[in-house]
C-alpha cells in the first residue's frame, strides 16, 4: 500500500515538473507553489527539488457566459432604404480633399494615408446607417507623373440593389482614387 502511494507521488511529481516546464495554467507562481508544497509535507516525505502545481483545466466552468440570442429569418430580399451614391460621393470628395490637399508624394506617408483615409471614409459611410449593406472601401494613392493608369474591379453584383461611388483627386504631386461599394447583404 505504501509502495503504491509512493509510486503515485513520484508520478505526480514528474507530471508536475512537466507542467512547470511547459508552463501550466495554475493560479500560483512557481515560487508560491514550492513554498506551499514545502510547508505542507514533513521533511521525511519531501523529496529535494520536488514541486507540485494545481491545474484548473479539468474543473467545470460556466461555458455560457453570454446567453445566445436567437434571430429569426426575415426573408427580406430587398432593402427598405437604398445606398445613396451621391452622399457617398460627397463623403469621398470631402475626405480626400481635406487629407491630401497640401501633401507631396512620399511612399511611406502615402502607404499610411491610404489606410487612414480608407478607415475614415468607411466610418463616415457607416454613420449613414443604411441597414443590411456591406461597405467596402478602397483608396489608391500614387505619384503623379506622365503615366496613364486604368483601374478595374469585379465582383458578383445585383444591379437592382448593389451600388458604388468613386472620386478622383489630383494635386501637383499625387493622385488618389477612392471607391466605396455598397453591397446588399441578404
Amino acid at each position: 500500500m505504501e509502495k503504491q502511494m509512493a509510486d503515485r507521488d513520484v508520478a505526480r511529481d514528474r507530471a508536475a515538473k512537466l507542467l512547470v516546464k511547459r508552463g501550466s495554467g495554475s493560479s500560483f507562481s512557481q515560487q508560491e507553489a514550492k513554498q506551499n508544497h514545502d510547508n505542507r509535507l514533513p521533511d521525511r516525505q519531501r523529496k529535494p527539488g520536488s514541486l507540485s502545481t494545481v491545474s484548473f483545466i479539468d474543473e467545470p466552468r460556466d461555458v455560457n457566459i453570454h446567453p445566445s440570442l436567437k434571430l429569426e429569418n426575415t426573408y427580406q430580399l430587398k432593402p427598405k432604404q437604398k445606398f445613396s451614391e451621391s452622399m457617398v460621393h460627397n463623403i469621398l470628395k470631402e475626405v480626400l480633399e481635406s487629407y491630401l490637399a497640401e501633401e507631396k508624394y512620399e511612399p511611406e506617408l502615402c502607404k499610411q494615408m491610404t489606410k487612414t483615409i480608407s478607415e475614415v471614409v468607411k466610418a463616415r459611410v457607416k454613420e449613414m446607417i443604411v441597414p443590411r449593406y456591406k461597405v467596402i472601401c478602397l483608396v489608391h494613392i500614387g505619384q503623379l507623373t506622365d503615366q496613364g493608369m486604368r483601374m478595374g474591379s469585379r465582383c458578383l453584383w445585383d444591379a437592382a440593389y448593389d451600388t458604388f461611388s468613386s472620386y478622383e483627386f489630383r494635386n501637383n504631386s499625387i493622385y488618389a482614387v477612392g471607391m466605396v461599394f455598397g453591397v446588399y447583404y441578404e
